[in-house]
């Protein structure tokens, strides 16, 4: 092993945990990285495989861990703190970084073989006949998952069919919810200085009001942030905006019904609740392959102006209702 390269242990600490609980969160987000290079586990030799990864540290950390009693190199691409998939479709885990991050570290003199391993899913950003023509180094796409890179591994670097699939399952949805929660806070605050206000004047039923306004309001944030990725294969539409619109509507109609509003005001809630589902739910865009990136443009473009002119309708509507009491 190359005695300047630094090993990483395979098994996760407390203060790594802890780290990849506060980035679910959004919390340091932004500087959850590790240092670009070439890191050992184990006790790599010159025929010991190179895994290629981005410095995210999520990422890198979900990599090792899937390392026990394996000896092999990781070469982190510079992929300014993003994960493979995404740092792809930038094109910083991309073609260029990883040619020069090869020869920065001096791969060539640690390993005999000539062979990187790369994820799967960082397969749109890397030209692999590119990278073998200027650099001589051949690219092996490995499984989308890194719990299968063992497998993967032992049968000759070869893929099965699971191993190319890629999926969206309820515990993969459910891991957004909560950076989605976070980033909706302009929504939540918006929600609950809406229903403050329209709850109004302060007196004794000033609290069930702030409940009847509140409930709906609020919890259409909610309900586009926690149960929109949970319902998100069965609710129809191939848009995500319509899906949100469609669970948001249903939120209004269930929401109505148990803060037993007026019919204005229960129009207005399902109106509301539609507009603000829609455009949370559009966040999810970015994070299945369900979609494109052109399909998601196309998406935001054609589905803001209805949003908004929705959210000023039912907001409209709602004042109106209080105020006429109706």
């Amino acid at each position: 092993m190359h005695s300047m390269t630094p090993v990483v242990s395979t098994r996760l600490s407390v203060r790594d945990v802890l780290g990849d609980w506060k980035v679910r969160w959004g919390i340091g987000r932004n500087r959850y990285r590790v240092t670009p290079g070439l890191f050992a586990v184990g006790k790599p030799t010159p025929q010991s495989p190179v895994l290629v990864t981005a410095n995210y540290k999520l990422t890198f950390d979900k990599l090792r861990a899937e390392l026990s009693d394996i000896d092999a190199w990781i070469l982190v691409l510079d992929t300014k703190g993003v994960n493979v998939w995404c740092a792809a479709g930038k094109r910083t885990f991309g073609t260029r970084e990883l040619e020069q991050r090869v020869l920065s570290v001096g791969l060539e003199g640690i390993v005999f073989h000539r062979t990187l391993i790369l994820p799967q899913l960082g397969a749109t950003g890397v030209s692999a006949p590119q990278v073998q023509r200027e650099t001589g180094w051949r690219v092996v796409f490995g499984p989308v998952r890194a719990r299968d890179l063992r497998e993967f591994l032992a049968n000759g670097l070869k893929k099965n069919t699971s191993m190319r699939k890629v999926e969206f399952r309820l515990s993969d949805r459910m891991a957004l919810a909560p950076i989605e929660i976070v980033k909706s806070w302009p929504f939540l605050l918006g929600a609950a200085a809406g229903s403050a206000i329209l709850a109004l004047p302060f007196d004794g039923g000033y609290p069930g009001r702030l409940m009847g306004f509140g409930l709906p309001l609020i919890g259409a944030v909610l309900a586009a942030t926690i149960a929109f990725p949970a319902l998100l294969p069965i609710l129809p539409f191939r848009a995500f905006s319509l899906k949100g619109a469609v669970m948001g509507a249903a939120w209004g109609v269930v929401a109505s019904l148990l803060v037993r509003a007026h019919p204005a005001g229960s129009f207005a809630f399902v109106i509301v609740a539609a507009a603000v589902a829609a455009f949370l739910g559009m966040n999810f865009t970015g994070s299945t392959t369900f979609t494109c990136q052109t399909g998601a443009e196309l998406e935001v473009r054609r589905g803001t102006i209805p949003m908004i002119v929705g959210l000023a309708l039912g907001a409209g509507l709602l004042t109106v209702s209080r105020v006429l009491g109706i």
